[in-house]
């Protein structure tokens, strides 16, 4: 069973002991990088991921403070722990605990990946979220209808 757990003083270096695998650093940032940028945007919510009491990955939310929507800025999952659904698992409770946060101007979760990255492609739509259209960063842009 995963569960999203802040990301403190006790736990953050064994979150940037996290990685991807050599051929997918160029489809996630970086945990050094996506905490850097919780530290300066402090509406990102940085969570780390466990399974039982290890931790296995990270993710990061924010409520944009440019378009005023909910986006998942990362997902990533340690290459230790892919292929056995924690970032399928991951998606689920991500979007649970944003569903919660939503009311009737935030009816949608926006993601953006990189457009070769058919695995998040495939996760993302299995979860029922549908291209915008829209390319931002060189990535494509897919939302949630809460």
């Amino acid at each position: 069973m995963l569960r999203l757990v802040e990301i403190d003083r006790h736990n953050y270096l064994s979150v940037l002991d996290l990685s991807v695998s050599t051929e997918q650093r160029d489809l996630v940032a970086t945990n050094q990088y996506s905490l850097a940028q919780a530290y300066a945007q402090p509406e990102c919510v940085p969570l780390a991921l466990y399974a039982e009491n290890k931790p296995v990955g990270f993710a990061m939310y924010s409520l944009d403070e440019d378009d005023h929507q909910f986006w998942i800025y990362r997902l990533m999952i340690d290459q230790r722990y892919q292929g056995v659904g924690y970032g399928r698992e991951a998606m689920r409770l991500l979007i649970e605990r944003i569903r919660g946060l939503s009311d009737d101007e935030h009816r949608r979760i926006y993601i953006s990946f990189e457009p070769e990255n058919e695995i998040a492609k495939s996760l993302y739509e299995s979860l029922g979220f549908m291209p915008d259209g829209r390319m931002l960063y060189g990535e494509v842009v897919y939302f949630l209808e809460l």
